[in-house]
């Protein structure tokens, strides 16, 4: 039962997080941090497919949780290849949300980074994730005693720092507003009782 529960975590994670991604950030050119954020930074300046370079990108940090943590690897697996998966499915859908769902990029990079940080705590709760820098947050968490939520925020904004660079000032501001909406939902999502 107990497995029944964290796949029911995995898709409802992922759907958050693809909803999230597609239909808050991506119209309005906003990033997020980890993985994602550097997904998002190349489909906007190159246009690959985002799931496909979160896939990509992943390697490295399963290789590290190979070593560290089977466990966690098999179950962050799951996660990143669902949500990979529901990115990509989510994505022509784009212009439908938006024809009935007409918000600023302010309110957009709010609640996109809320959706998007929501998904991950969810997963990371029930001790999975997409296997991005969450996954690598994860297992740092036990070495420096950080909550995984502040440790994310600390590399998703080196990431975004990065995005405003190479895109725009805007996008940067906006892209703050968004890790720091997911920053705080992640956090509230992991909290010890």
């Amino acid at each position: 039962m107990k497995s029944l529960q964290k796949y029911a975590i995995i898709v409802l994670g992922s759907l958050l997080i693809a909803i999230g991604t597609d239909f808050y950030l991506v119209p309005y050119k906003v990033l997020d941090g980890g993985v994602i954020g550097i997904a998002l930074i190349i489909n906007y300046i190159f246009g690959f497919r985002i799931g496909l370079v979160i896939l990509l990108c992943s390697i490295p940090i399963f290789i590290v949780a190979w070593v560290r943590n089977r466990a966690f690897f098999y179950n962050s697996l799951t996660g990143m290849l669902v949500s990979s998966l529901f990115i990509e499915l989510l994505a022509p859908f784009q212009y439908h949300f938006l024809y009935y769902i007409e918000l600023g990029p302010l309110t957009s990079s709010m609640f996109g980074g809320f959706l998007l940080g929501t998904g991950l705590g969810l997963m990371l709760r029930f001790e999975t994730s997409t296997g991005g820098t969450d996954l690598l947050a994860n297992l740092l968490s036990k070495y420096i005693h950080l909550n995984v939520g502040i440790i994310i925020l600390v590399t998703d904004g080196l990431i975004i720092g990065i995005g405003g660079l190479l895109i725009s000032w805007e996008t940067f501001f906006y892209s703050v507003i968004s890790i720091v909406s997911g920053g705080i939902a992640t956090s509230i999502c992991t909290l010890k009782n």
